[in-house]
């Protein structure tokens, strides 16, 4: 697996970056940026699973490994999700996806807030992080700096 990081300054506290990055309406408003008609279903909190969604075109489920609120979250993905909502854990496409993760990590520091990024997939999924990742968290950085 490749691993990919990214990073972002944002002049906000973790709280406010934190709550800006996974509330639902807000999410759809930064990855969307990337990502069009991308939103998630479920819960963040450790041991629970989240959908990763794309409106029509399914998407993935991930386990979530670790989470300490405004601190860390680590997302393990363990299947793909099929337009019509079945997990598929079998195919290619499936077996491409499945064991990669992605983790964020909050530092705040006399009221500014880094995230960290840390992406591990297969090579055939580099270009779409490395495309869509730097515009998501800038506009993610836009929206808790308003």
């Amino acid at each position: 697996m490749k691993k990919l990081e990214f990073k972002i300054d944002i002049d906000a506290s973790k709280k406010k970056v934190w709550d800006t990055m996974f509330n639902p309406k807000t999410y759809k408003e930064w990855v969307n940026v990337s990502w069009p008609g991308a939103y998630f279903d479920g819960i963040w909190k450790q041991g629970e699973k989240i959908k990763f969604l794309s409106q029509g075109e399914g998407g993935t489920v991930a386990a979530l490994e670790e989470y300490r609120p405004y601190e860390f979250v680590l997302a393990k993905h363990i299947a793909v999700l099929n337009g019509n909502g079945s997990e598929d854990r079998d195919s290619d496409i499936a077996k491409g996806w499945i064991g990669t993760t992605e983790s964020y990590l909050f530092t705040e520091k006399n009221n500014r807030t880094e995230i960290k990024v840390e992406i591990n997939t297969y090579p055939a999924w580099e270009k779409m992080f490395a495309d869509g990742w730097p515009d998501a968290l800038q506009k993610l950085k836009e929206i808790s700096e308003a």
